[in-house]
C-alpha cells in the first residue's frame, strides 16, 4: 500500500536522574559527595533507506518514544546513555513540525539521518555541585525531559524526470516500454493510483530515473481528482515530460489539454512551469493524430517530439533528449525560500522564559518552557533542592515580576503542580 503522508507524535527519552551519595571507605575521612550524574536520554532519529517506498509503517505508529537514560551511580559513576531510536523512512521523506509548520529535515540520501527529537541530558549528581563554599551538597538534579513534538512526514519520490498529463494519455505505457517498471495499464481513467518509478538505461552509458505520476486534471492544484496528493511528487523532478494524447482518443482537444496542464503547473507552488519541459505527442500510430498535430503546431510554437508508446516508435529520440536536458540541469531547491540568491535574516522573537497570569481563583500562575524545564529537573524531596529552585526563580526575575503585578505576602502562587504562599 502506497502511503506518502503520516502524522505522529515523537518523544525523546528523558535524561537519567543524578543521585545523592557519599564516599564511605575505610581510612578515608570526610569522603564527601560521591553521587554520579545520569546518562543522556535517547533521541528519535529518522534514517533514509532506499529500500523503502512508502510511509505505511509510520501511518500505524502514531507515537514514537525513545528510552530514558540510566540513573547516576555511586562512586561518581555516570549512568549509561540510552540508545537512540532509529526509524527507517524512504529516501525523499520531508519532516515538518506539525504545530508550527517549520521544516525539521529533508532526507535525500541513503543512510542520511535527521534528529527529529533530541534526548534530554542527564541530571547532575551531588558530586557535581561540590564547591569551595558548598563542601557536601545533599541534593541532586533530575534528568532533563526529552523533546516532544507532533510531526508531519511527506514523501516526495526521487526521480530525474516526471511524466505528467491527463489520465489515459499513455504515461504508464511509456514507462513500461522504456524500463522494467510494470504499472497497471487499462482502458479507463485513473488506472495509475500511485507513482511508478523506472530506471532508464541508454546505450551510451547514461541512465536516469523516470516517474510515472498519476493523471492531473483541471483544478488539480486545488485538490481536484488526485490533485495535491501527487502533484507533490513532481517537486523533486529536474525535468518534466508533458505527454499529450494527440489522437484525442477520448474526444478531448489536445490544445486545450496542453493549456490546462500548463496552468495547473503554474498555479502549483515550486515554480514548476519554469523547469525544463519536454513536450511529447503520443499515440501517433492513430490515423487522426497527424491532422491534430498540424493544428496543434499552429497554436503552440514549442518543439514537440512525436512518439507512439504502444508501438515504441521514436522512443530513442525522446530518451536521448531527456538525457541531454538532464545533463544541463541542476537539482532544484525543494523549498522556495532557499531559491533566493540573497539570504534574508529575519528577527525571530525568542520565547518568553516564563509568563505570569492571575487566575479566576486568585492564584498567580507561573508558566513557560524555561520554568518548566527547571521545575522538572528539581529534586523537591530535598530542602536544599527547593531552596536552590527558589534562588533560580529569583535570578530569572520571577520574584520581581510578581511584585510588579501586585502580589502581596500570603498570596498564592502556582508553578505547575507546586503551590506556595509568597513571602517577600
Amino acid at each position: 500500500m502506497f502511503v506518502d503522508q503520516a502524522i505522529m507524535e515523537v518523544e525523546a527519552g528523558k535524561g537519567g536522574d543524578g543521585i545523592v551519595a557519599y564516599r564511605r571507605e575505610l581510612k578515608i575521612e570526610r569522603g564527601g559527595p560521591f553521587g554520579g550524574s545520569g546518562g543522556k536520554g535517547g533521541s528519535v532519529i529518522f534514517k533514509g533507506n532506499e529500500g523503502l517506498s512508502t510511509l505505511l509503517d509510520l501511518r500505524y505508529n502514531r507515537i514514537l518514544k525513545a528510552k530514558e537514560g540510566e540513573k547516576g551511580k555511586n562512586k561518581g559513576q555516570t549512568g549509561a546513555n540510552a540508545e537512540d531510536t532509529i526509524i527507517l523512512v524512504p529516501v525523499g521523506t520531508t519532516i515538518f513540525d506539525d504545530s508550527t509548520g517549520s521544516l525539521i529535515g529533508d532526507i535525500t540520501k541513503h543512510n542520511q539521518q535527521v534528529i527529529v527529537a533530541k534526548g534530554g541530558r542527564g541530571g547532575r549528581g551531588n558530586m557535581a555541585f561540590a564547591s569551595g563554599t558548598l563542601k557536601c551538597p545533599d541534593f541532586c538534579e533530575k534528568g532533563e525531559p526529552g523533546e516532544k513534538k507532533k510531526i508531519r512526514c511527506e514523501l516526495r519520490i526521487l526521480a530525474d524526470c516526471g511524466l505528467v498529463g491527463f489520465p489515459s494519455v499513455g504515461k504508464s505505457t511509456l514507462i513500461s516500454a522504456v524500463s522494467s517498471a510494470k504499472p497497471k495499464i487499462a482502458d479507463y481513467h485513473f488506472t495509475t493510483l500511485v507513482p511508478n518509478l523506472g530506471m532508464v538505461r541508454l546505450n551510451d552509458g547514461r541512465d536516469f530515473v523516470m516517474a510515472d505520476l498519476p493523471g492531473i486534471i483541471e483544478g488539480a492544484h486545488q485538490g481536484a481528482g488526485l490533485g495535491l496528493q501527487f502533484l507533490r511528487h513532481i517537486e523533486r523532478c529536474r525535468v518534466i515530460v508533458h505527454i499529450i494524447d494527440m489522437a484525442a482518443v477520448d474526444g478531448r482537444n489536445p490544445i486545450e489539454d496542453y493549456y490546462i496542464i500548463q496552468k495547473e503547473l503554474e498555479e502549483y507552488k515550486m515554480n514548476l512551469s519554469k523547469r525544463p519541459m519536454i513536450l511529447v505527442a503520443n499515440k501517433m500510430d492513430y490515423p487522426q493524430a497527424q491532422q491534430n498535430l498540424e493544428r496543434f503546431k499552429k497554436e503552440v510554437t514549442e518543439d514537440i517530439i512525436c512518439i507512439s508508446a504502444y508501438t515504441k516508435e521514436n522512443l530513442d529520440t525522446l530518451l536521448y533528449k531527456i538525457a541531454d536536458v538532464l545533463d544541463k540541469t541542476e537539482s532544484f531547491s525543494l523549498f522556495e525560500d532557499e531559491e533566493k540568491d540573497i539570504v534574508e535574516y529575519q528577527f525571530v522573537p525568542k520565547k518568553k522564559f516564563f509568563e505570569i497570569t492571575l487566575e479566576k481563583d486568585g492564584v498567580y500562575n507561573v508558566t513557560g518552557e524555561g520554568i518548566q524545564r527547571l521545575f522538572e529537573m528539581t529534586d523537591f524531596n530535598s530542602d536544599t533542592g527547593r531552596m536552590r529552585f527558589a534562588r533560580q526563580l529569583r535570578s530569572y526575575g520571577v520574584d520581581d515580576e510578581l511584585r510588579r503585578l501586585g502580589v502581596k505576602n500570603g498570596d498564592s502562587v502556582r508553578i505547575f503542580d507546586f503551590e506556595f504562599e509568597f513571602i517577600d
